[in-house]
């Protein structure tokens, strides 16, 4: 037999192989790589995906990373193309997407675990500050779920008339304030203090409580509320 069939039957062996462990034994039986080689699977439906797939850890560092980095640094990797970053970007989208309506189903503070898995998830692995606000209504239950501002590595613009507003235009009785830092380390900067009683005082006078403001990175977490100072 050719050699170039060979290999072809060889591959093929592997991708059934893999996808029957994964289906039989689950996820928490494959590594890193062998799971992102299912997801190139989709994207590269023919060949040896294995080499990419170490390729992109080996680059981005974990496959939380991988399927987290932009569509346009994925690309700069030899063998990523179009299509093969939009798979990747689909599945941390699939990801968040269930991990959102799985807070929304219940008040935040019977799942905050979920939340705060959901936060980091959502900005931790940005290069970019953001600033979200989650707007509550009486029962504590999310009824939106906003990124008001965007801002550059280390600042973000926040106007408190802008939260208070879209808290008014949203009947929110409640906020959780929510931003990334891209250092990874997530204590609150003087200019995070201040801002955030700016926009306690200014939500007080209309009734609207704020329940928190939590920092998030990649791989952690600081709770204003948790600080003592909310």
């Amino acid at each position: 037999m050719p050699r170039d069939l060979l290999s072809q039957d060889y591959h093929s062996g592997h991708r059934r192989r893999l996808r029957e462990r994964f289906l039989k034994s689950g996820p928490e039986t494959i590594q890193d790589y062998e799971l992102l080689e299912l997801v190139l699977f989709q994207a590269r439906p023919r060949g040896d995906v294995k080499p990419l797939a170490k390729c992109l850890l080996e680059r981005f560092g974990s496959f939380a990373e991988t399927i987290s980095a932009p569509a346009e640094d994925l690309m700069k990797i030899r063998g990523v193309g179009e299509s093969t970053a939009i798979t990747l970007k689909s599945v941390r989208a699939a990801a968040i997407r269930l991990m959102q309506e799985g807070v929304r189903e219940r008040a935040v503070v019977s799942s905050w675990d979920q939340l705060i898995a959901y936060c980091r998830a959502a900005m931790g692995f940005s290069k970019r500050e953001q600033f979200r606000v989650l707007f509550l209504d009486k029962k504590n239950r999310i009824i939106a779920d906003e990124v008001l501002q965007e801002g550059t590595i280390d600042h973000t613009p926040v106007y408190p008339r802008e939260v208070v507003a879209r808290a008014l235009d949203h009947g929110a009785t409640a906020l959780i304030l929510v931003h990334n830092h891209p250092s990874g380390d997530t204590t609150p900067s003087k200019a995070d203090i201040d801002m955030t009683e700016q926009i306690r005082q200014a939500a007080s006078t209309l009734g609207i409580v704020l329940h928190d403001h939590i920092i998030v990175g990649r791989a952690a977490h600081t709770s204003f509320k948790a600080r003592g100072l909310l």
